[in-house]
């Protein structure tokens, strides 16, 4: 899964679009410790209950699950440590001042490779209420069926 800017992406949240609804994206560097740059470069990593925080000022992401690389003669780091997160003085400000009032969350969306620097992207998000993934489901659904229906229209069936 390569790009022209360079992206090569490790992991996607699935879950993340389907339970929030994405207001802003943010690209931000990731700090790993010893071996962890080889497992993420195996394709190993789980978003499973991971969020982002600003604590103290700076960016952190909890819970991201990367597991210890099999070749590794030392010994591996926490696999779901925190791990701070890269970002400027103004976007973390700007992060911690509309997380604190607007009850949104800062969600991991993927991890990608951008030329060889591990970078996770982060959604600024809104948690769905039940009725609103509903509604998308039937959205997609309806947008399914008109595509189905438009197919065989011009095969002439």
């Amino acid at each position: 899964m390569g790009d022209l800017d360079g992206v090569r992406v490790i992991a996607r949240n699935r879950k993340a679009r389907h339970d929030y609804e994405v207001l802003e994206q943010f690209e931000a560097g990731i700090v790993l410790r010893g071996a962890e740059v080889k497992s993420l470069r195996d394709g190993k990593a789980s978003f499973t209950d991971s969020y982002g925080r600003i604590d103290a000022g700076e960016a952190w992401l909890h819970n991201l699950h990367i597991p210890p690389y099999d070749k590794a003669t030392i010994d591996a780091p926490d696999p779901v440590r925190p791990r701070k997160l890269l970002l400027r003085r103004r976007e973390i400000d700007r992060l911690r001042s509309k997380t604190r009032e607007g009850g949104l969350t800062l969600v991991p969306l993927d991890l990608h490779f951008r030329r060889g620097f591990a970078k996770v992207t982060l959604g600024l998000a809104r948690g769905k209420k039940h009725r609103d993934r509903r509604e998308d489901l039937k959205r997609k659904t309806m947008r399914r069926e008109v595509e189905r229906a438009t197919r065989e229209a011009a095969r002439g069936g």
